[in-house]
């Protein structure tokens, strides 16, 4: 019985800690069957500057302020470039998704990941998801975003501070994004690169 409480406090106290800082993974073992697999809680950051090259680091709310000086940033959608959310409501450490293709001047897909719980779990990767721009003066200031359980977007107009392009200031060529490969090796070199 001791065994049993000790294991529901650990469980316990795993539950209520706090989340960890964007870029970092928690790793879930002993989940489906028993077999000790290692699930990968992927935050926004890693995955953002890994598909879009720009090289920004520390919590997605830091990012607008972080890239003033170093690389281009607008109100303008631009394959490539990352969306950055403000704060707003339980998000509030911000979030960045990086733009993946340009529908029309009002409709953007985005790679982005832990935005939503896909089969119960957070930290999931989505790819071509979209994002509709809802502000009134159609400058990409609200945004409303693909939401998985409810598979339709979501209804909160959730604020965007713009757009930072892969584009350096100085006129140098900013990092090359990484070719789309499949989610397993995303997450792999995100996870190796977090170790070392």
């Amino acid at each position: 019985m001791w065994g049993q409480i000790s294991k529901f406090a650990a469980v316990s106290a795993l539950a209520f800690a706090a989340t960890p800082a964007l870029g970092e993974r928690v790793a879930d073992f002993g989940k489906g069957g028993g077999s000790g697999a290692e699930l990968t809680y992927l935050q926004c950051v890693p995955y953002a500057r890994q598909v879009s090259g720009i090289q920004i680091f520390g919590d997605a709310l830091t990012w607008w302020d972080q890239a003033e000086g170093r690389y281009k940033r607008g109100t303008r959608p631009k394959v490539g470039a990352v969306m950055a959310f403000h704060p707003h409501g339980n998000m509030r450490l911000g979030h960045v998704a990086a733009v993946s293709k340009v529908v029309n001047s009002r409709t953007v897909l985005l790679r982005h990941a832990n935005w939503s719980p896909i089969d119960g779990r957070r930290g999931q990767i989505e790819d071509d998801v979209r994002a509709v721009d809802v502000s009134e003066n159609n400058d990409w200031s609200r945004v409303r975003v693909w939401y998985d359980p409810i598979q339709s977007l979501g209804g909160t107009a959730w604020p965007v501070d713009g757009f930072i392009y892969n584009e350096r200031v100085d006129g140098r060529k900013a990092a090359s994004a990484k070719p789309s490969k499949p989610r397993r090796d995303i997450i792999g070199e995100i996870i190796a690169r977090s170790r070392g």
